[in-house]
């Protein structure tokens, strides 16, 4: 009798929880829910994380000496690649050099921009689309600051410059576990 009474209080439960669900309304289009919006993609410019052959040095003033990028590693004839997604705001030379810079949208008012140079061998022109990763021509043979070759990697934002390794996120950045 006992276990007649559980039974049947069970099998009641069991009818109100289903009674329950068929009477909620249903979720608003009652669609999976959609997958969480993807990281930023960021790349390397020049290889997988290169030796960073001189750092971002800022100007103690606008006119000042310093150094507004980094130098990146890279033999000539390296592909350049775009480290962010964003629009060719720049394609030409600047004292000299190929240069291309890219503007990031998203990033804020006035949006950031990056610049890399010496570059040659560039197919694109201002207004294109590129993904990050996408390649903006080839690294230019010197004799240009780097003995060995290497790709100056800036990033301004208006006419500020900022380290481009902060556009990174920190695990690209940073070394392996240390020994």
């Amino acid at each position: 009798m006992h276990t007649q009474r559980i039974s049947r209080f069970l099998l009641a439960a069991v009818v109100a929880a289903l009674m329950l669900v068929c009477a909620l309304p249903a979720a608003a289009g009652d669609d999976p829910p959609a997958p969480p919006a993807p990281p930023v993609a960021r790349v390397w410019p020049v290889g997988t994380r290169p030796a960073v052959l001189r750092g971002w040095d800022p100007p103690a003033a606008p006119w000042a000496r310093g150094h507004r990028g980094v130098d990146l590693a890279a033999a000539p004839g390296t592909p350049v690649r775009a480290a962010a997604g964003g629009v060719v705001s720049f394609v030409g030379t600047v004292a000299g050099r190929g240069v291309v810079a890219v503007e990031l949208p998203g990033t804020g008012d006035p949006p950031l921009r990056t610049t890399y140079e010496p570059v040659v061998g560039v197919g694109l022109r201002r207004g294109d689309r590129v993904e990050a990763g996408d390649v903006l021509g080839k690294l230019a043979s010197g004799p240009w600051h780097c003995p060995a070759g290497c790709l100056h990697w800036g990033l301004l934002r208006g006419r500020e410059y900022l380290d481009p390794l902060g556009l990174l996120p920190g695990w690209m950045v940073r070394r392996g576990p240390s020994r």
